[in-house]
C-alpha cells in the first residue's frame, strides 16, 4: 500500500499541477498522511531549479497549516482521530508517558521532529493533546520546516542531480546527527 502511494505521489511531480500537488501532501503529511513532501519537492526542484524557492515556500505555508491541523485534531479530536494516526505510527504507548513532560521541551520536541525523519504529524498532534502554546508550536514549525524545505531546494538548486541520492539517503540522519549535536550542547553548557 505504501508503495502504490509512493509511486502515485512521484507522478504528481510530473503533473502541471505539481505545486497544488505539492501543497495538498505538505498539508496532508503534517497531520495524518504517511509520505514525505521532499518525495515531490525532489523531483519538482531538479526538472526547474529556477522555482526551488517558490516550490521549499509553497512546501513550508502547506506543512504548517496542515501541523495547524494535527494541532487541532490533537486538541479537539484526539481519541477519534488523533489516537488512531498514532497507533499507525506505532506511537500510542509512547504518548502516556511523554504527555506528561512534554510541555516543558515542546518547542524542541517540534523542531527536531520539524526537521529529522521522525513523523512530524506525531509531534502536531501531541502539541494539540497536550496544549502546548500555539504560538510556541506555530514559531517552531515554521523554523523547523523552513530549514528542512530551504537547505533541500539549496541543495538541488547548487548541485542538481548529483546531490539527489545524497538527500534522499542520508540527509535524514545529518538532520538527526545536528539535532543530537545541538541538544548535547545545550545540555553540556547548562549542567556543565
Amino acid at each position: 500500500m505504501i508503495r502504490q502511494l509512493y509511486d502515485k505521489t512521484i507522478a504528481l511531480a510530473e503533473s502541471r499541477h505539481a505545486l497544488w500537488a505539492l501543497a495538498a501532501v505538505a498539508f496532508l503529511e503534517s497531520s495524518v498522511f504517511p509520505i514525505p513532501p521532499d518525495v515531490l519537492m525532489i523531483p519538482m526542484i531538479l526538472a526547474a531549479p529556477r522555482r526551488a524557492w517558490l516550490i521549499a515556500g509553497v512546501a513550508l505555508v502547506a506543512s504548517v497549516l496542515g501541523g495547524l491541523l494535527g494541532y487541532w485534531i490533537g486538541a479537539q479530536v484526539f481519541e477519534t482521530v488523533g489516537r488512531p494516526v498514532l497507533e499507525f505510527y506505532g506511537k500510542d504507548a509512547y504518548f502516556e508517558d511523554f504527555s506528561a513532560r512534554y510541555n516543558d521541551f515542546g518547542a524542541w520536541a517540534v523542531l527536531i521532529a520539524g526537521v529529522t525523519p521522525f513523523p512530524y504529524k506525531v509531534i502536531t498532534i501531541l502539541s494539540g493533546s497536550t496544549g502546548l502554546s500555539l504560538p510556541v508550536f506555530v514559531v517552531a514549525s515554521i523554523a523547523a520546516r523552513a530549514l528542512r524545505f530551504f537547505l533541500v531546494a539549496a541543495l538541488l538548486w547548487k548541485f542538481g542531480p548529483p546531490i539527489r541520492d545524497f538527500i534522499e539517503r542520508r540527509l535524514g540522519m545529518l538532520f538527526v546527527l545536528f539535532v543530537v549535536a545541538l541538544v548535547g550542547g545545550f545540555y553540556v553548557v547548562r549542567y556543565l
